[in-house]
């Protein structure tokens, strides 16, 4: 398994969210965060997922003696009081533990060996994994959308042949007051939509974005069919979710690039 493989991008996500992901793996993965949109994404939505969980439970403080536990069974031992020092017992005790020393090391460098062969991107970056099998990164639809000033908003992905859309919104968001033209049904609150905007057709709706956090959307199709002639997204301001025509309050705009 790969960084190119969808299941082992998911675990790896959902491992750094939940903060099991620790020491050189942890650093590899955040590396491959800083650079892969597809991960942050996922990152986004596991972090959406937990988020809920976490502040839904209360605080707890361990009592002293955890603490205590702990502690006794981590702190190194005394020699004088691990093994005898002196005579012929003291000697085969010292052999003894060199011997499992060596035994021990022997062991780690079995099993390191071991892993590397079985999981090479835990030793190695997924780009040099990648270069060595002739793998290539995950093909994608991907929209970075911007507001008029140009600051980002919403980055969007969804895989080449995926039936899912992903939306992240990376920059605050303020609704605008809905145009007395487009008021919405009573009770019901502004919606913002997103596009796809072909080269030589009209627009149709991908999803709603939300004002914040991330969410996901099912396509009616695979990417691939839905987004292959779209070159721009906008969104827009909407009084239903369903709109048939966008509404002429566009708020953010943007290119729909292929990665592959």
């Amino acid at each position: 398994m790969r960084y190119t493989h969808p299941a082992l991008l998911d675990h790896l996500a959902s491992a750094y969210v939940l903060g099991t992901l620790g020491g050189g793996a942890r650093r590899r993965f955040e590396r491959l965060l800083r650079d892969r949109s597809d991960v942050q994404l996922l990152v986004a939505q596991w972090e959406g997922r937990l988020g809920m969980l976490a502040s839904s439970v209360p605080v707890q403080q361990p009592p002293q003696r955890v603490w205590a536990a702990i502690e006794a069974r981590t702190r190194p031992r005394d020699v004088k009081d691990a093994a005898p020092q002196g005579g012929w017992a003291g000697v085969l005790w010292r052999r003894h533990g060199v011997l499992q020393g060596l035994a021990g090391v022997v062991l780690g460098v079995v099993a390191t060996v071991a892993l590397v062969a079985a999981v090479p991107t835990l030793f190695v970056s997924s780009d040099q994994v990648g270069l060595r099998a002739g793998d290539k990164l995950p093909q994608a639809y991907v929209g970075l959308l911007t507001d008029e000033a140009g600051n980002g908003k919403v980055l969007v992905s969804s895989l080449r042949h995926g039936r899912t859309l992903t939306v992240k919104v990376i920059g605050p968001i303020t609704l605008p007051a809905m145009p007395a033209t487009s008021a919405t049904t009573a009770g019901a609150a502004p919606q913002l939509v997103l596009w796809a905007v072909p080269a030589d057709g009209a627009p149709f709706v991908l999803g709603t974005v939300p004002v914040a956090g991330s969410a996901v959307s099912v396509l009616p199709d695979t990417s691939e069919k839905l987004l292959l002639k779209v070159s721009k997204l906008m969104v827009t301001l909407e009084a239903s979710a369903t709109p048939q025509v966008p509404s002429s309050t566009v708020l953010f705009t943007g290119n729909c690039a292929k990665l592959w």
